[in-house]
């Protein structure tokens, strides 16, 4: 999927978690970096075009470890365990990452290293896809009007 597609889908749950975090803007900051992390080792992502992450593509295929569960868990247990406060964050976007890349005709090897492949009949950049960034775009404009009239009235 396109990173404009990600940021609206996890902008869309970083709003149903909002009221119900401790520190706010942690979670709208983590989960928003953490929805494009997964994709730094592609040079076509907007991470991935930045040269000092191009070494990493190098050593990493894309859609191999880094769109694993294995790294989720493995860095969401370190978060966990040295920075407590961003570890709910990190986990939302990059695991809503993987599970939107799940849904796209490339697919994504969850359980990579090993070779099963979850796949879906979402062409990236294609109209399906356009019509997801859509929908998302018109609930994240329905949801942030009704947080901010709750905040204001």
């Amino acid at each position: 999927m396109l990173a404009k597609t990600h940021l609206a889908i996890t902008i869309f749950f970083v709003l149903i978690f909002l009221k119900y975090v401790s520190s706010p803007v942690y979670l709208v900051l983590f989960s928003i970096l953490a929805t494009f992390l997964p994709d730094i080792d592609s040079k076509f992502s907007k991470l991935g075009k930045n040269k000092g992450l191009r070494i990493i593509q190098i050593f990493l295929k894309h859609r191999g470890l880094l769109h694993s569960f294995f790294f989720l868990i493995l860095i969401t247990f370190l978060l966990v365990l040295f920075f407590p406060i961003i570890a709910f964050p990190f986990f939302l976007g990059y695991g809503l990452h993987l599970f939107a890349d799940s849904f796209t005709i490339s697919g994504v090897r969850l359980f990579y290293p090993f070779k099963l492949k979850y796949s879906g009949f979402i062409e990236t950049g294609a109209r399906k896809e356009t019509f997801i960034f859509v929908i998302f775009l018109f609930l994240n404009v329905f949801l942030a009007s009704i947080i901010f009239n709750q905040w204001v009235f």
